[in-house]
């Protein structure tokens, strides 16, 4: 996909959630991820392999992947391909076009012939929707956008009693049905969003397609939706810092990955005022942003887990989030509310760096 300038405001902003930031891959510490050239980049890294980074625009927000093997054009090989697979599974997903699987659906509330990568990613965002008691709920479309919609006209929020009704009363994730190849929306005028779920599964398939190249030891950042695979040299793991979405200090936490995930989701991303109460996520129970939790960073075995857990547990709130993250034996996760206190799942580990 080429590099451009969305004149959608929602994919303008989604670059903010990168506060997740790589650190350790060359012994320096935590260092930001910064806009690279589209060419890649190739270092040696020690006597046995090289090291080769390359970001790219792409799914709306930069998408930085870093290779340590054996051989550099091996590494930039699969890079390339990884790359490949981003730009052909992002053309299943966007729901700005009415073109798209996701918006033809959304245009007319049945999608014939589903591509399997949309039904499957489908069927998961339904599980996860179980798995949370709701929380999770692709078809709050309807909200954001008439969120947005006030937002682009310079209109003050919230908007009127009655248009919110009409909106909050298309969504209910439970309706969504896949049936014989299809999938279905239950409500005349419903809609769907993958974005909290989408991405994650994206970068996994890119991760998958690195690792069928032969290239095991990489790291993939979609904007703050992390894969990783290997090690970063030398046998050690690959190390992640979440930062403090409010700026307060360098981070609040850092922890290594090996074969495994991290994704955030923050109210500083997407957002429709400047006191950031209305923003991309959505309570599917009330139809408004939450307010007491600032950044929800879940650190899982797939980003598509990462991802769509980050979103529930945003939306479940710093106390109940952490306790519930601590019965899953799949995630772990990290909460920051609004007045900056953290709240961790029993099995976050924190790594020096």
């Amino acid at each position: 996909m080429k590099r451009h300038t969305s004149s959608d405001p929602e994919e303008r902003t989604l670059d903010r959630r990168a506060f997740l930031r790589l650190s350790g891959l060359l012994g320096l510490g935590a260092a930001a991820a910064a806009v690279s050239p589209v060419a890649a980049e190739a270092v040696k890294f020690d006597r046995g392999s090289f090291k080769v980074s390359q970001e790219k625009w792409t799914i709306g927000t930069r998408v930085s992947i870093t290779a340590v093997d054996e051989s550099r054009d091996r590494a930039q090989e699969a890079i390339g391909r990884a790359f490949d697979e981003i730009s052909s599974l992002s053309g299943l997903f966007n729901r700005f076009q009415d073109s798209t699987a996701v918006g033809v659906l959304n245009r007319e509330g049945i999608l014939r012939d589903a591509p399997p990568e949309v039904s499957l990613v489908v069927a998961a965002a339904l599980d996860y929707h179980r798995l949370t008691g709701g929380l999770f709920d692709i078809t709050v479309k309807p909200v954001i956008d008439l969120f947005r919609s006030r937002y682009d006209a310079g209109k003050r929020l919230p908007p009127p009693d009655r248009e919110f009704a009409r909106a909050l009363s298309l969504v209910g994730g439970a309706d969504v049905r896949l049936e014989a190849g299809s999938i279905r929306l239950g409500r005349p005028g419903a809609g769907i969003t993958l974005d909290g779920i989408a991405k994650g599964f994206i970068v996994d398939r890119a991760s998958g397609t690195m690792t069928a190249a032969g290239v095991h030891n990489h790291l993939i950042n979609a904007g703050g939706d992390i894969r990783t695979s290997g090690a970063r040299g030398s046998g050690e793991a690959w190390t992640v810092a979440v930062q403090d979405p409010a700026g307060r200090s360098e981070h609040v936490s850092t922890v290594r990955i090996g074969d495994g995930a991290l994704a955030t989701s923050g109210s500083y991303q997407v957002f429709f005022d400047r006191e950031k109460m209305f923003h991309h996520i959505i309570d599917p129970r009330t139809g408004y942003s939450p307010f007491m939790t600032m950044g929800a960073s879940v650190k899982a075995a797939t980003a598509m887990e990462a991802d769509a857990l980050s979103t529930a547990l945003f939306v479940m709130g710093p106390e109940k989030a952490a306790g519930f993250a601590g019965r899953l034996t799949s995630c772990e996760c990290l909460i920051i509310n609004r007045a900056g206190r953290v709240f961790k799942s029993p099995g976050w580990r924190d790594a020096a760096i």
